[in-house]
């Protein structure tokens, strides 16, 4: 099935509010690019097919495509929870997708399907009220989660033309560790100006925004106010297929008997990255660590085990540094941002 141009993705509300654990952008990019390939009132649409090239380049994989890396990559995206809050204070949580299949088609070519589960339908379908949408074309210029999440969170708001938040819960929406950014000035200057440059270079919102409320002590800026306005200076918009065609042109052979010689390779070298971290993380988790790893290093680096290795333990090493100063939450994802900063 050819990719669509133009999709609109629809959203509810509640879904918006909840934060699937450690997304990253390719993951959240590719919820939004599912969402804009079904149709919310009718179920039967659950199911979407991928062809694996079109996938890979979604998901930017760097490497040529190799099945038991399409593994890890989709068992991470099945990896995905949201936490439903009820009115005791408990919850529910469940996977955002609950079967993807990888397989060849009666033309010898390879493909993705993934569905959603069972528990996440209602999220996703039937509803008539509460919901907000967008045209897929403003999530993919974006260059971070952050990016992304912000774009969300204010246009859910954007008939209203405003958003009060706190700042803990602006970060808890970010998956930012609330002993990250303590200081408002550096909220401001990694956070809030990035996002709001981004949004108005590349969507069709853009937002001010102010502190609002009483202070905390010291008069520490604990909320804030966002003015939503549309935005018609953003760049050229971009299609999904045009999107597809900037990524790196890759070879898809799964059966090459050199490939499985890099797939035996790959999966020794993320094992020994786990290593790197003490084997705390697991091997999603440095999967994407790897590859922000290959963005961050020079070809000869990235390629040589041992200075790989070496990198890997630096910033762990970093991690823990910083862990004695402060109480540090969400491990990976603050081990992330110490990658990201590099790139």
């Amino acid at each position: 099935m050819a990719l669509k141009q133009n999709n609109l993705v629809v959203k509810k509300n509640v879904l918006n509010e909840l934060r699937a654990n450690n997304m990253t952008l390719q993951e959240l990019r590719f919820f939004s690019i599912y969402l804009s390939r079904i149709n919310p009132e009718d179920i039967s649409t659950r199911i979407v097919r991928f062809s694996v090239s079109d996938f890979q380049k979604i998901m930017e994989l760097q490497d040529r495509i190799k099945i038991d890396y399409l593994k890890q990559v989709t068992n991470s995206l099945l990896c995905k929870v949201v936490n439903i809050p009820n009115e005791r204070g408990g919850y529910t949580g469940f996977q955002l997708f609950k079967e993807c299949t990888v397989d060849m088609d009666n033309k010898k070519e390879w493909y993705i399907e993934i569905d959603a589960h069972d528990k996440a339908l209602p999220l996703m379908f039937e509803f008539k009220e509460k919901y907000f949408s967008y045209k897929l074309w403003n999530a993919l210029k974006l260059k971070s989660s952050n990016q992304l999440r912000m774009y969300e969170i204010l246009k859910q708001y954007e008939k209203i033309g405003y958003r009060i938040m706190t700042i803990e819960y602006l970060k808890t929406q970010l998956g930012i560790d609330e002993k990250q950014y303590t200081r408002f000035n550096n909220f401001k200057q990694w956070v809030l100006e990035p996002c709001q440059k981004a949004l108005e270079e590349n969507t069709d919102i853009r937002f001010t925004y102010e502190p609002y409320g009483t202070k905390g002590k010291g008069g520490k800026v604990l909320e804030l106010k966002f003015n939503i306005f549309k935005n018609n200076c953003y760049q050229d918009q971009l299609t999904l297929d045009e999107f597809i065609e900037e990524q790196k042109e890759l070879e898809i052979n799964p059966e090459d008997e050199q490939q499985e010689q890099e797939i035996s390779r790959y999966a020794s070298r993320i094992n020994f990255m786990q290593e790197a971290c003490n084997n705390e993380f697991s091997k999603e988790e440095i999967i994407v660590l790897y590859n922000a790893a290959h963005k961050i290093l020079p070809d000869s680096d990235f390629h040589d085990d041992l200075t790989l290795f070496h990198f890997f333990k630096d910033k762990y090493d970093e991690l823990n540094m910083r862990s004695k100063k402060s109480n540090i939450k969400y491990r990976f994802n603050y081990l992330k941002k110490i990658f990201d900063a590099e790139i």
